[in-house]
């Protein structure tokens, strides 16, 4: 995009720690930033990002409309500050990713914006107005199958055997300790099987991993049920691309991107039905309820044990990724939506 363009949309990250949110923002903007005059604002953004100082926002001239696109509560609110108060010429959109019921604070505030987008069908049902239901998309090229998967384990230093991993925030809303159980179950009569966990655990839920890894201890399965420490995230597709198996077992969740990382990667998915999971896979997957071990036993015991179901899952996982997940598909319907607002 040539430096001409006017700025019509500001996307604000007021928010400094990561989270899936800033990660969303990181993401976007440089594939947005392409096709329309988009800026973030706010603190705690990569260098690559187009960005602009929250003053030089607040003093923008009301020459034209411009866009203000929110994803938090204090977003939405600064949002209604520039209009109402600062008097600037912004149309307010909210994009909403939480699938449950909204406080009635969230709810007047959202009631004030011009539009809304879900991030999946399930988030847009909870809404108490119409929605565009605009999936996340991944960026296709970076989260892509291994050239030589056995090359790849060696440079990780991971054995070249069937790999189920489960990656992520390990705590108890994430099912790590389901995930842990199941491999326990299954591994003793799967020599040829090694489990790789991997995530950090923030100070709140040090103790939920630390009984997770006795239990690993207690069952003798330390050399095959690995935990590894959390890696950046440029450094994650190599991570996924070495996996025969993916397992997201979480018991809630708002979206979820990691099925939709290893799907990218050509790795089928077992998924517990939440989040976007249901939307995410399709039939390239296999879906169980959510905290029902004996469920997740018995679909990752199908997909580890069955070669030729997880080649074809593979290979369909990828080719839904390319057909409707990517990242420029997620960047070209705001677009879309932003380009409808200023109409």
């Amino acid at each position: 995009m040539g430096s001409m363009e006017p700025v019509l949309v500001i996307a604000p990250n007021l928010k400094r720690r990561l989270s899936g949110v800033t990660a969303t923002i990181a993401r976007l903007v440089p594939v947005q930033a392409r096709s329309i005059g988009i800026r973030a604002t706010g603190p705690g953004l990569p260098p690559e990002v187009p960005h602009l100082p929250l003053a030089r926002v607040a003093m923008m001239p009301r020459d034209r409309w411009r866009v203000w696109h929110a994803r938090r509560n204090t977003e939405m609110l600064m949002g209604l500050f520039l209009t109402r108060v600062l008097r600037r010429k912004f149309r307010l959109l909210f994009t909403s990713a939480s699938q449950r019921r909204h406080s009635g604070y969230t709810k007047w505030l959202i009631g004030q914006m011009d539009a809304v987008v879900a991030t999946s069908a399930k988030g847009a049902a909870y809404l108490d107005r119409p929605a565009d239901v605009i999936l996340h998309g991944i960026d296709t090229e970076t989260f892509t199958p291994a050239e030589d998967r056995r090359a790849l384990r060696e440079k990780l230093g991971l054995p070249h055997v069937t790999l189920v991993g489960c990656y992520g925030r390990i705590r108890k809303s994430k099912g790590t300790d389901n995930f842990v159980k199941a491999m326990i179950e299954l591994l003793p009569s799967r020599p040829g099987v090694t489990a790789v966990v991997m995530g950090r655990a923030l100070d709140k839920d040090r103790q939920f991993m630390e009984n997770i890894m006795a239990r690993v201890a207690q069952a003798g399965l330390q050399g095959r049920i690995l935990f590894k420490p959390e890696v950046s995230v440029d450094r994650m597709a190599d991570w996924y691309a070495a996996l025969d198996l993916y397992v997201a077992p979480q018991r809630w969740e708002g979206f979820g991107l990691t099925p939709l990382e290893a799907m990218s990667c050509g790795v089928p998915v077992v998924a517990t039905d939440t989040g976007a999971f249901k939307e995410l896979l399709g039939d390239t997957g296999l879906l169980v309820p959510t905290d029902d071990l004996p469920a997740l036993v018995d679909a990752a015991a199908r997909m580890i044990d069955d070669q030729p179901l997880r080649e074809r899952m593979a290979e369909a996982a990828r080719a839904r990724v390319e057909g409707g997940f990517r990242i420029e598909d997620e960047a070209n319907a705001l677009i879309a939506v932003y380009r409808r607002m200023l109409a």
